[in-house]
């Protein structure tokens, strides 16, 4: 470690020795992680990657963390924290153009100002463009995968590469990302010119129907689980009585059965413990396997795939 330590400190980057995860993830859980860093440019992030690969060091990506949950024993090896620095918008050859750390909502908002429609439905997903990328992210109807015509990104031998729509392979909450070592550096939206008027409204509309219908005053990793085909978790969750159900401070949302939150001091086991009993009985009342949304990314976590 220490070798690696000398090596980003000759590049000016400063990492953090034993993060705790609770203050990168949306869910404020999670054990340290041994190393912590931020790099400050394309060249920094393929520095790192290429010294963590030398030296054998396992290391995750992590945005604004709004869909993981990291376990309590924390993380072994490195965390690379896509920050501010990574947080570009620009509106180029009438595309926008956004990089992998900036917020779905700043996305949507600087498309709107600059007169483009189609991303109303992401205006209130927590969670970074790169994220939002990763897993497809939609709402109310709508996901980013229509709006994409490609991503810049690193391959596996971190050279620079583009990804078409079609290579993506978008699925619902699903994407060629997750079965490829791609990291996300950029992504490239075609929309349509229209109404943004008629748009903004739409979206505080949608945002009204959140902020009243989901716990956002708790901190939580978003929709806990995906939509069965079909159905709608929060109901089936609803009909097994399991709303309020809770270990410690990890509960069912009072508010949305669709969402596990954290109501103050719960512990990633805690938020497991109740996920696990949510699917299980879920199962048991209706025969339908509920599926996480949330990552779990730590020591321990190929325990709960």
């Amino acid at each position: 470690m220490q070798k690696i330590l000398e090596a980003l400190y000759e590049q000016h980057i400063s990492p953090r020795l034993h993060a705790p995860m609770r203050e990168y993830t949306t869910f404020k859980t999670g054990g340290p992680a041994d190393l912590l860093v931020e790099p400050q440019s394309i060249e920094q992030l393929i520095f790192v990657l290429r010294l963590f690969s030398r030296e054998q060091l396992p290391f995750v990506l992590l945005g604004n963390g709004s869909n993981v949950l990291v376990t309590d024993a924390g993380i072994r090896g490195a965390v690379i924290h896509l920050g501010g620095a990574f947080a570009k918008l620009e509106e180029r050859e009438g595309k926008i153009v956004s990089q992998a750390g900036a917020r779905l909502s700043s996305l949507v908002i600087f498309s709107l100002n600059r007169g483009y429609v189609g991303l109303e439905f992401a205006g209130g997903i927590p969670g970074t463009v790169g994220g939002g990328v990763y897993m497809n992210a939609g709402a109310y109807g709508g996901e980013l995968a229509p709006h994409l015509e490609s991503t810049l990104c690193l391959d596996e031998n971190f050279q620079l590469c583009t990804l078409t729509r079609k290579q993506m392979q978008f699925s619902y909450r699903h994407s060629i990302f997750m079965e490829q070592p791609y990291i996300i550096l950029e992504a490239h939206f075609s929309l349509s010119r229209g109404d943004t008027d008629a748009a903004r409204r739409q979206m505080q509309e949608y945002n009204a129907r959140r902020k009243a219908k989901q716990p956002l005053e708790f901190a939580s990793a978003g929709s806990t689980f995906k939509r069965p085909p079909g159905q709608y978790a929060g109901a089936l969750i609803q009909a097994a009585g399991l709303k309020g159900f809770s270990v410690g401070d990890a509960q069912v949302s009072q508010k949305h059965a669709g969402f596990v939150i954290n109501r103050g001091s719960a512990t990633s086991a805690q938020l497991l413990q109740v996920i696990a009993a949510v699917q299980e009985r879920v199962y048991a009342a209706s025969g339908v396997r509920l599926e996480r949304e949330v990552r779990i990314i730590g020591e321990g976590a190929e325990n709960f795939q």
